[in-house]
């Protein structure tokens, strides 16, 4: 074993964790080895001199180092969001209710008003055979009868109409894209277009009265989940298997059959 390894022994000897035969082997390099002898009578020294050597408070540098360090850029606090008030926010959505509950009226009777139409007028324009008294007439006078009972039913409720707005969305839009293509092409009367005002005023209203600010905090807190309410099956963990209780091999013992042959 070389000297580098024999000095660890030496430093282990200086702190009180060799062992007893560390103990004598170590002395026994000692008494053959100068270089190692000289470095242990330093350590020593140094050691001694550690242990009694008085520890001296040092200046408190927690002043300097804080004004050694650059100044914070003030951040301007975030504005809260605009919460209009209970009384105000609920004249706001009472008259929204009201707006939405005339739209869907209105929007009812031009449903029931254009099956009468389908059925009993005689319309001036091409597609008067195929579509105004068919059932693709029909099938929108049928839309519009629904738009405005959905109108009457979220006027009627206090709920938020969340659920209504995609379905509305989607609607319109396209609602909307056909119109101006009709419009391009002059295959659509201006009357025609202006009744879509009750609906695109119904639509407005709808998402008005789904925005956050008219209900603020949202749904009461006990009604929502602790956690999601839909995972993946790869992320359910299985169950531990439970222990079970198997028959014996064979259905005798020993006993018994000591017993039989007694």
């Amino acid at each position: 074993m070389g000297c580098e390894q024999w000095r660890e022994v030496l430093s282990a000897l200086l702190d009180g964790e060799e062992t007893a035969a560390e103990r004598v082997a170590a002395e026994a390099h000692l008494s053959g080895c100068g270089g190692c002898r000289a470095w242990y009578d330093r350590a020593a020294a140094v050691t001694r001199r550690a242990r009694l050597s008085v520890t001296v408070a040092g200046d408190d540098l927690t002043d300097v180092i804080l004004a050694a360090l650059p100044e914070p850029v003030p951040v301007p606090p975030a504005e809260p969001e605009p919460v209009l008030a209970p009384r105000r926010r609920g004249r706001i959505v009472l008259t929204l209710r009201a707006v939405l509950g005339l739209i869907g009226a209105l929007q009812v009777v031009l449903g029931l008003t254009q099956i009468g139409r389908g059925v009993t007028g005689v319309h001036d324009h091409a597609a008067a055979g195929a579509l105004a008294s068919g059932h693709l007439w029909h099938e929108s006078a049928a839309w519009n009868v629904a738009v405005g009972a959905g109108f009457l039913f979220v006027a009627a409720r206090r709920t938020p109409p969340t659920g209504l707005v995609p379905m509305l969305s989607a609607f319109v839009g396209t609602l909307v894209l056909l119109s101006v293509n009709d419009l391009a092409t002059e295959r659509v009367e201006t009357t025609r277009l202006v009744s879509h005002g009750f609906l695109l005023a119904g639509y407005a209203v709808v998402v008005a009265l789904s925005r956050p600010r008219l209900r603020p905090g949202g749904p009461a807190q006990g009604d929502r989940p602790e956690g999601p309410r839909w995972h993946l099956p790869a992320e359910e963990q299985p169950d531990a298997p439970g222990l079970r209780l198997l028959p014996p091999p064979y259905p005798g013992s020993a006993r018994t059959a000591d017993r039989w042959a007694a």
